[in-house]
């Protein structure tokens, strides 16, 4: 078994579409960044990537690289969950928590965790969303940052 973890950052402006987890969310702010800016899908990524012992997504996606901008970010998980696989590994699970003090994120959750699975093809991930309480960068609204934490598994031969 292998473990790894995923830690991404960006900050809500005006006029981009906020994405997370691979689902559209409705909201008058979306996450600035060179692809889609998907925190959720970015932490995941990296914690694969981590489980696998490799460099981050920065290194396999480089924002210098016009070929990513606007990129869907669960393209580019399908491309790490390719890497995964010829490497010999299946996930046993992952966990994440997003944090986001608005919009509430608890409507989007099940439908965040089958857009994952599948793109994986992974049946255990776990998503959890939770505020700031109105602390730091998080807190007030600038910004979405998201954990992971991901197991794993050499796979069936």
């Amino acid at each position: 078994m292998r473990i790894g973890i995923g830690y991404d950052v960006h900050r809500l402006v005006e006029g981009r579409r906020l994405v997370l987890g691979g689902v559209h969310i409705p909201y008058d702010l979306g996450l600035l960044g060179h692809s889609d800016a998907d925190v959720l899908v970015h932490a995941v990524m990296d914690a694969i990537l981590g489980a696998l012992g490799k460099n981050d997504i920065g290194h396999m996606f480089p924002d210098t690289d016009e070929r990513y901008r606007g990129a869907d970010s669960m393209d580019m998980l399908a491309r790490v969950i390719d890497v995964m696989e010829a490497e010999g590994y299946a996930i046993g699970n992952v966990d994440c928590c997003v944090v986001a003090q608005k919009p509430k994120l608890a409507p989007y959750i099940e439908s965040m965790k089958e857009e994952l699975c599948r793109c994986c093809r992974a049946h255990a991930i776990n998503i959890k969303a939770t505020t700031e309480e109105g602390l730091g960068f998080t807190g007030s609204g600038e910004g979405i940052s998201a954990h992971a934490v991901c197991l794993l598994e050499k796979a069936p031969d």
